[in-house]
């Protein structure tokens, strides 16, 4: 039997490591025998999040910092690689977002919503290329969205920044083709995923937030993290929903503006008044339980399937050439036909 080369278990970074999805993530790497580093701006969360992993085996450090400050990150990275080693595996998933029109947002709200969401991981990536482009080698798992191809009403802040960490990995992987770098990078657009994000949320809507149906559990979107950063592909598209809203906004963008005007005001809310005072982690972290999933277990699925972002695109592109090869020849057909007497 041939014995696998690597003799130490793969060094994991996992910014907004914990709550949600990434706390979910932190779990599905620790029980693959990976050590990982846990990023986040709440530190009592954060030390909850390592006592779990560390039950479960796993040498875990928490590292409590906000992802919009690119100092702090890039020493993060150095004291990762300075305690558990050198980093494999970098992972992007902090986040923020609020819930509203943007005539209610002010531009305070709306640069904040930026500076993490976007920013944020702009600032992790080159932290951690900083540090793998020393050994010619890594992985960076960007988590995206279905809403990084199609923005959404009432969250125009975040819908903005995935399409702006988009194209900021577009151009990062041109350029590491271009060096012939062995880094390699992917990002995995998610659906709707059941994490507490839209109980702390800020919002100006009449009732509470909730995730726009069909919603899945975080611990889905962490086994496609997970294996994404086993087998980068360009790009991963979780969900049936993900790869048919990409796909129908690349086909027919102003028939979703009109559907998603029509639905998604309802879509993104409960029947549940706001209550008044209720607190949100825009700004500041929310000193609440810090949970894995959010407040729709009882509708949230715990599988999907995952597609491959190019092959879907081919797939739908043949299909679509095959439509109009039919259309054509079914209107050459009709046109050839005898005028009738």
């Amino acid at each position: 039997m041939r014995r696998s080369k690597r003799t130490r278990p793969r060094i994991v970074a996992i910014t907004g490591a914990s709550a949600g999805m990434g706390r979910a993530t932190a779990h599905r790497f620790v029980r693959s025998g990976a050590a990982v580093a846990l990023i986040a701006r709440d530190q009592a969360a954060l030390e909850e999040t390592r006592a779990e992993l560390e039950a479960l085996g796993g040498k875990v450090m928490a590292i409590p910092l906000d992802v919009a400050d690119a100092d702090a990150l890039f020493a993060a990275a150095r004291d990762i690689e300075a305690e558990l080693g050198p980093i494999d595996v970098w992972v992007n998933d902090a986040m923020a977002t609020m819930f509203a029109p943007v005539s209610d947002m002010t531009p305070e709200e709306f640069r904040r919503v930026t500076e993490t969401t976007y920013l944020g991981f702009v600032h992790g990536t080159m932290a951690a290329l900083q540090q793998m482009s020393r050994r010619n080698q890594g992985v960076i798992v960007q988590v995206g969205s279905s809403l990084a191809y199609r923005g959404i009403p009432l969250q125009s802040a975040y819908c903005g920044a995935k399409h702006a960490i988009r194209g900021f990995t577009d151009s990062l992987r041109c350029e590491l083709i271009h060096a012939r770098s062995r880094i390699q990078l992917t990002m995995v657009h998610l659906p709707a995923i059941n994490t507490p994000q839209f109980d702390w949320a800020r919002t100006r809507l009449p009732h509470e937030p909730r995730p726009v149906a069909p919603v899945f559990q975080p611990e889905v979107a962490a086994d496609a993290i997970y294996h994404a950063s086993r087998n980068p592909h360009r790009e991963v598209w979780l969900g049936a929903s993900t790869a048919k809203l990409i796909l129908a906004n690349a086909l027919a963008p102003w028939c979703l503006d009109r559907y998603l005007a029509r639905t998604c005001y309802s879509g993104q809310q409960r029947r549940a008044k706001l209550p008044s005072g209720r607190p949100d982690n825009l700004f500041h972290p929310v000193h609440g339980p810090h949970r894995m999933h959010g407040s729709f277990d009882s509708e949230a699925s715990a599988s999907a399937q995952a597609f491959s972002g190019n092959a879907t695109r081919l797939a739908a592109a043949v299909a679509g050439f095959g439509v109009a090869l039919a259309a054509g020849i079914l209107a050459r057909s009709i046109l050839s036909l005898p005028p009738k007497r």
